[in-house]
């Protein structure tokens, strides 16, 4: 194998694959980076979860296979001087040469490293920013116990031209919906994708402009999801598990809602929440023309600030986790939150102020922390 590449393409390519690398592998192969150069190159990691393969076009003076150490690779090509690297194989070495370095790294066995999986087949196409921004805003939700599975996923619905991703940890439900391209009109797919892929994955392919999205509705590849943009190919497997029934959450009425800018209540929620101890909650009293905000008691710290709002139905003095509102906050992507709420033990929903008056996109339900008599 030998072949030439620019620094900078190689060093982005070999970061991008090397973020699937399993960091303890349970086989010494799986934390080798398979290279193989030909028409293109193909940088390949995989760690029987995820896979990741970036694709892109060189003119390999000798084609050839080898596998590496990926991190290893990754440092290397991080730190390499700004000038065209060459690429070569010698018997059980590769070296790498770029201005006046030069590294040789032993390979492993290629005929061990396993097959990536297949993708499957396409379900349809969305525009990589738009994709990478619904995720980010519906991921931040998604649980981190690990014993408890289908609490760390997104729910990933697909109904014709509507994408639906919806995640929860139990205090919080974050869901968006967005239109897509479907191969077919009449699709119908569900995937339980986790959390912390989707989220990596989306915001990695936005060098593409469109995402394309391979769901198995059944028969070959079910139990994988895949997504391809901009020469780069990734594949997961779905969690198991089954996700809440998250329609029966939302309020079916609501005694209050308030309106107040985005941006100087998120700053006065990190102020106030500097002297709130952990799981102790901000507290907010809105009435017709403000909202006081409230943390600390008795012979703690104690914090209060008084911010305009608007209030549409009764008073109400609600609490909730500062940074649960936080998050809620800065995801909702409007100048103008509005909180929807019926009383102070059941959640409040939090979206943006829609241009014309719509249903949201977006909404974010929280839930209170109930406040001592």
């Amino acid at each position: 194998m030998k072949f030439r590449i620019e620094r900078d393409v190689l060093a982005d390519a070999v970061a991008w694959t090397a973020r699937s690398l399993p960091v303890r592998p349970p086989v010494p192969v799986l934390a080798g980076m398979l290279i193989e150069a030909g028409d293109q190159l193909k940088l390949s990691s995989f760690d029987y979860e995820v896979s990741a393969q970036m694709t892109m076009d060189i003119d390999a003076d000798e084609p050839g296979t080898a596998l590496v150490s990926g991190r290893l690779l990754a440092e290397i090509c991080r730190s390499l001087p700004a000038a065209p690297v060459e690429i070569t194989t010698d018997g059980a070495k590769v070296t790498l040469k770029c201005g006046s370095a030069k590294f040789t790294l032993l390979t492993m066995p290629v005929e061990d490293y396993p097959s990536l999986p297949a993708m499957p087949p396409a379900a349809g196409t969305i525009g990589s920013d738009a994709f990478a921004a619904a995720v980010s805003q519906v991921a931040i939700a998604a649980g981190r116990d690990d014993t408890l599975p289908m609490l760390t996923g997104v729910r990933v619905e697909i109904e014709g031209e509507t994408v639906t991703l919806a995640s929860t940890d139990r205090y919080r439900l974050a869901v968006r919906t967005l239109r897509w391209q479907p191969e077919r009109p009449d699709i119908s797919a569900v995937a339980l994708v986790p959390a912390k892929t989707l989220s990596d994955t989306a915001k990695s392919l936005t060098s593409g402009a469109e995402v394309s999205i391979a769901l198995a509705a059944g028969g070959s590849g079910e139990g994988m999801i895949g997504f391809e943009g901009g020469g780069r190919r990734t594949t997961t497997r779905l969690l198991d598990a089954e996700f809440v029934k998250y329609q029966s959450l939302w309020p079916k009425e609501t005694s209050a809602v308030a309106e107040i800018q985005t941006g100087p209540f998120a700053e006065a929620v990190k102020r106030v929440g500097l002297v709130a101890e952990k799981n102790t909650p901000v507290r907010l009293s809105f009435r017709q023309d403000e909202v006081v905000l409230e943390a600390g008691s008795g012979d703690d710290a104690q914090a209060v600030e008084v911010l305009g709002a608007s209030l549409d139905g009764q008073d109400i003095d609600i609490a909730f986790n500062p940074n649960f509102l936080l998050d809620g906050l800065s995801a909702i992507g409007s100048d103008v939150a509005r909180l929807a709420m019926t009383t102070s033990t059941k959640p409040a929903v939090i979206t943006g102020k829609p241009a014309d008056d719509g249903d949201p996109d977006y909404r974010y339900l929280i839930m209170p922390i109930r406040l001592s008599s």
